[in-house]
């Protein structure tokens, strides 16, 4: 008798582990690639737009001269001396610390409050599905706050924690909490029934339905709307800090705005993008570890 190797059963060789690392590689170089092709795209076109004359170098300058004088630019992200009354501004951090500190600020702000909002609304909605009480006295006040914009929220902002990264945190939370909810609702109802029923007829208590069949079966959807929610929260962040709540990224682009420096506008337009597009990189890698049971780009969006 001839006993088939892992690797022949089916008459298909299984690949090995440095195969399938070689394959993974291949994947991430061409998506790296195409990445680039379609930024260089949209900054070449952008480029012979300045060169033809149709864009207004004041206005709209190419990225070759906002991303060309990096050092000019980077001395206005010191905004944090603003709040310090008597403070001499020779002895701050150097501009290329003050980006720094800038970017950390803005970026805690944006995970602490997507963290916050994660966690409550994923909890406040199964509890919701799980008992009929919460329901009936939480989801109709939640459904009459969604439509609010975040914005409205800001005087409420100030007046709970005045200035600093409370109220910033405190926008990006309110910002995604009821859609967040509402969203955790929805993917519990659409949780196929079958799946419930199979675990009834195999004694499974209700807590143990929401713990091992439920939570499962709506991580997919959920993961995807936290990817959708961290690009609302740079957009809620900056708008924090652009209207006086605490320095940041908001408040460069506020100040560029005031001082008419559309290369600055533009400088932190790309650090904005470039970080939103590694922490959905990051989020994307962590959604593939966590549904390690779903087929390649199964419940996820990109």
């Amino acid at each position: 008798m001839t006993y088939q190797t892992t690797e022949q059963r089916g008459g298909v060789a299984a690949p090995s582990v440095f195969e399938a690392l070689i394959g993974r590689l291949k994947g991430s170089a061409v998506a790296i690639g195409w990445t680039i092709v379609s930024v260089g795209l949209f900054a070449l076109i952008w480029e012979f737009l300045w060169l033809v004359g149709l864009a207004d170098p004041k206005l709209l300058p190419p990225p070759h001269v906002f991303l060309g004088n990096i050092a000019e630019q980077a001395q206005f992200f010191n905004t944090a001396q603003r709040w310090q009354i008597g403070v001499d501004p020779s002895a701050g951090p150097t501009p290329f610390q003050a980006v720094g500190i800038t970017i950390i600020s803005s970026t805690m702000r944006v995970l602490v409050g997507l963290f916050l909002a994660a966690v409550i609304s994923i909890s406040v909605g199964i509890a919701i599905r799980y008992w009929k009480m919460m329901e009936n006295l939480t989801l109709p006040t939640i459904t009459l706050l969604a439509p609010v914009s975040p914005v409205a929220w800001l005087p409420v902002a100030i007046f709970l924690f005045g200035i600093g990264n409370a109220p910033a945190i405190f926008m990006v939370f309110i910002a995604l909490f009821f859609t967040m909810t509402l969203a955790t609702i929805t993917q519990i109802d659409s949780v196929n029934p079958n799946y419930i029923n199979v675990a009834r007829t195999m004694g499974a208590t209700k807590r143990q339905i929401y713990t091992r069949v439920v939570l499962p079966a709506i991580l997919p959807g959920l993961l995807v709307v936290l990817r959708l929610n961290l690009f609302g929260a740079w957009m809620v962040v900056l708008i924090a800090e652009a209207t006086g709540v605490g320095y940041g990224l908001g408040q460069v682009i506020m100040l560029a705005r005031n001082t008419f420096n559309p290369g600055l506008v533009f400088f932190t337009i790309v650090i904005i993008g470039l970080l939103g597009f590694f922490f959905d990189f990051g989020l994307r890698m962590a959604q593939r570890r966590l549904l390690y049971w779903l087929p390649k780009g199964a419940g996820a969006l990109g």
